[in-house]
């Protein structure tokens, strides 16, 4: 028999993954094509022969997902693969039917196949969207088990937006590994504060690879999962991070419905500033999916270096960008900081928007009156720094999770929101962990 012709729709994460895992090397199949969205310019690449394998000499193109039904039917695709997240199950299901209606397979792959197991205990973080908070969730594991004398390495969600091949395996102990691979804004989000704590970070692409040499350094090893996407490793422990400012997201959104079914630890963050009905909303839906999980409630409080200086100032306030974008929040912390310190007007950035910035407000027009810190690339930086010089404002509010001066030029007074987990009642994380890995 033919190889099955293979599309993997993807946003250069879970669907590398999926073809390392399920397709490389399997003559059953043949991916033809990989289709990108949700990340800016990560389309018109090439997936690597060196990456790709033997039985793909030439590499495999990657396509803008707006060119499916073209791809479908000039490819004589049989089968497609939905491998990416943080969508609504709606979204799933009229791309299952675009599909199907071009008379090709939908699927969706599982866990137990792309599923690599670790020598090593096993921790994942997870999140049933993008914007919980599982960040910080994570950084909190990782200093409890470094305090229990564990050496620990956080293996984080690819963000693999540059030289594929470069890419297959990165380790980050220093600020100086994140020059010399040339990090996005989005990948120093992530990967500064685990430095920062003295915890060394892997990345990539190949993530059995990684896994394998993580191994050779660390007694435990934590999956810092990203984009609400389920675990790449078997887990020992699975902590899932629900938000209750979007209750009923842990319902309807694919695949953080899975990471909410599976999850052993929920951890529902933001309990401080949400709605105590919609506290509750989560916290009933969460042990309607699990109801075996032990539930820690958690909040997020804020520290500014100086809360006096936005009292009675007109602020430009800059938040996370993945978060504001397909993570569909309306604001974060550095919003919640404007408020709580008395800030006068909170200007709204899109009339001083350039380049791409002013893309992602027409792409995501209900980002509103805040700053998206899209950081996707040398270009998308300069926007985003130019757009800050441009806007009309007596300071600038960062809520991001780096210091952004580190990575572009802020004319304008600034302060800082920090946020981490600060976990309300027993038990605790760390009850949980000692209990679970203690010596």
């Amino acid at each position: 028999m033919s190889p099955i012709k293979t599309l993997i729709m993807g946003a250069a994460g879970r669907d590398f993954h999926n073809f390392n895992t399920v397709y490389r090397g399997n003559k059953d199949y043949e991916v033809v094509a990989f289709t990108a969205t949700q990340i800016p310019d990560i389309e018109g690449r090439v997936y690597p022969a060196v990456l790709a394998g033997d039985l793909y000499p030439e590499g495999i193109p990657i396509h803008a997902e707006e060119d499916l039904e073209k791809l479908i039917k000039e490819l004589d695709v049989t089968e497609v693969v939905f491998a990416y997240s943080d969508v609504p199950h709606e979204y799933v299901m009229h791309k299952a039917s675009e599909v199907n209606a071009l008379g090709a397979d939908f699927k969706l792959i599982g866990a137990k196949p792309t599923q690599v197991k670790s020598v090593k205990p096993l921790i994942s973080v997870c999140a049933v969207r993008t914007g919980c908070g599982k960040s910080q969730t994570t950084r909190r594991v990782s200093l409890i088990l470094r305090d229990m004398g564990y050496k620990v390495a956080a293996i984080r969600h690819p963000m693999p937006y540059g030289d594929l091949a470069k890419q297959a395996v990165q380790r980050f102990a220093d600020y100086s590994d994140l020059d010399k691979h040339e990090c996005t804004i989005e990948e120093r989000e992530e990967y500064e504060p685990h430095i920062d704590n003295g915890v060394i970070v892997y990345a990539g692409v190949d993530y059995e690879a990684i896994l394998r040499q993580a191994e050779q350094e660390v007694d435990i090893v934590l999956w810092d999962g990203g984009n609400n996407d389920i675990p790449f490793y078997v887990s020992d422990l699975e902590i899932v991070v629900a938000d209750p400012h979007r209750p009923g997201h842990e319902l309807t959104y694919f695949p953080g419905e899975q990471n909410a079914r599976t999850a052993d630890v929920f951890v529902l963050n933001k309990v401080d500033t949400a709605s105590p009905d919609d506290v509750i909303v989560v916290r009933e839906n969460l042990h309607q999916l699990s109801p075996n999980a032990i539930v820690i409630e958690g909040a997020s409080p804020l520290f500014v270096d100086d809360p006096a200086m936005i009292r009675g100032k007109r602020v430009l306030v800059v938040e996370d960008g993945p978060t504001l974008t397909h993570g569909g929040m309306k604001y974060g912390a550095g919003y919640v900081a404007a408020r709580r310190f008395g800030a006068a007007e909170i200007v709204d950035p899109r009339p001083f928007a350039v380049g791409s910035i002013a893309e992602t407000f027409e792409k995501y027009p209900d980002t509103g009156e805040i700053l998206p810190a899209m950081g996707y690339g040398e270009a998308q930086v300069r926007d985003l720094e130019a757009t800050i010089a441009a806007a009309d404002v007596d300071m600038v509010i960062l809520g991001t999770p780096i210091d952004l001066t580190r990575v572009l030029k802020i004319d304008k007074p600034h302060q800082r929101v920090r946020y981490e987990l600060q976990e309300i009642g027993t038990p605790s994380l760390e009850d949980i962990l000692k209990e679970k890995f203690g010596k």
